[in-house]
């Protein structure tokens, strides 16, 4: 059997750990430049305030009902999930923990056959909330894609399930599956479940269950869609979440904190984004081809809130696709001289990285010298950014004074990653 623990609302628990009075209390968190809602406790969302909403435009319902509203507070958050994972590896064993995302991790419980798998689960989310104070979900299934089923209706009626839900037999199952909407399956977005249901009268994913291979191989995505449906039909499949989750794109974005005219800054941003979408390119063991930059020109009419404004893009394919941010800074700051416009203002930045290859697959030139250090270096530098946070070793191109950095108006103190931000119990 197969489990999934996922986090409840990871970014408001996260703030509400240190400010227990707002247990009970609705809760948001923002984007980076306070610009949209990514997280919302079950409170605020019976306010109806909407996920990925402008936060301007929530704003509004936000003061009526008082809801305490934070900026992101990533050292905060990646601090809290490596604590919950690490809780979920004592546990159960390094080996049976498989990190799916910063707020969810797959289980195997294979070694549990022989117990009642719903206090397997409820012992699980007792122990994580006792030694993380972050309240968890967990739902439990013979595969992952069903796992995932489970743990949605797990966070969907919290009282009812006390947040764990097991599916351990075909009756069960087909019950849950039939009250499953196909757009709630992992792997199937928003449109493709639109398609299924105007082509294929595809309705829940009980409906899903009733295709053949053959059909899931022409309509889900060849080989990809084959895997999901057999894992819909309690067939574990291998990888699967290899598939469902490493991207095809890597895209790094971000609002200025104010508009910026001067080249320099935008070239700063530029080479910061870039350094930020190698570290995630590394994660997952690729390598880039093309690197893509854009710039956002900011509209003349400075009244308007979130226009739209032009973008301006450019790209350029490398001899060699690489992961070393150095390899990947210098062609993107070249670009932005394609981009840049002397006397208009710019509001966003963006770089994506694509044509993305696994890393070990790059082919070396037989007539350069082979740079073998570069992959330890950046592996390094990785390992020393993520216990220090705030990118401590970062490339001179990067800027030291960052005027352009993205606003943080109302993020909390950075608990338990720095000494000056201690949490005094008094």
């Amino acid at each position: 059997m197969k489990a999934i623990v996922d986090c409840n609302s990871f970014y408001c628990s996260c703030e509400r750990l240190f400010k227990p009075h707002l247990d009970d209390q609705p809760v948001v968190v923002l984007s980076n430049n306070d610009g949209c809602i990514i997280s919302r406790s079950d409170e605020a969302k019976a306010f109806g305030v909407e996920m990925a909403g402008p936060y301007f435009k929530a704003k509004p319902l936000i003061e009526k009902h008082n809801v305490a509203t934070f900026s992101s507070n990533y050292n905060l958050y990646g601090d809290l999930s490596w604590r919950v994972m690490e809780t979920l590896r004592v546990i159960l064993g390094k080996e049976n923990v498989e990190v799916y995302s910063v707020d969810e991790a797959f289980l195997d419980l294979s070694g549990f056959k022989e117990h009642d798998l719903y206090k397997v689960g409820l012992d699980i989310k007792d122990t994580v909330e006792q030694w993380t104070g972050i309240k968890v979900s967990v739902g439990v299934a013979p595969t992952k894609v069903l796992a995932k089923v489970a743990n949605h209706l797990a966070k969907k009626n919290k009282i009812a399930t006390n947040c764990v839900v097991v599916l351990d037999n075909k009756e069960k199952i087909d019950q849950v599956l039939m009250a499953t909407p196909v757009k709630e399956v992992w792997g199937i977005g928003y449109q493709s479940a639109q398609k299924l249901t105007e082509m294929n009268a595809v309705f829940t994913a009980y409906d899903l269950t009733k295709k053949t291979e053959e059909w899931a191989r022409k309509y889900l995505g060849g080989v990809v869609g084959v895997r999901l449906l057999k894992e819909l039909k309690g067939e574990a499949a291998k990888d699967i979440e290899k598939e469902l989750t490493v991207k095809k794109m890597i895209a790094t974005t971000r609002m200025f904190g104010s508009a910026v005219n001067d080249i320099k800054d935008i070239k700063e941003a530029v080479a910061t984004y870039t350094s930020k979408a190698a570290e995630k390119l590394r994660r997952q063991n690729s390598a880039a081809n093309i690197i893509s930059v854009f710039v956002v020109a900011k509209e003349q009419n400075h009244n308007v809130s979130f226009n739209r404004g032009a973008t301006i893009s450019s790209y350029t394919t490398l001899p060699i696709a690489t992961a070393s941010t150095n390899e990947l800074i210098k062609p993107a700051v070249k670009l932005v001289d394609k981009l840049y416009e002397k006397g208009r203002w710019y509001k966003k930045a963006g770089v994506m990285l694509s044509g993305l290859v696994p890393d070990e697959t790059i082919q070396g030139n037989l007539f350069e010298e082979q740079k073998n250090n570069n992959r330890s270096l950046m592996s390094m530098v990785d390992n020393v950014n993520f216990a220090m946070r705030d990118d401590i070793i970062k490339f001179a191109a990067s800027g030291t004074t960052r005027d352009w950095k993205m606003r943080m108006e109302m993020r909390s103190p950075r608990y338990t990653t720095r000494w000056e931000e201690l949490f005094v119990v008094k």
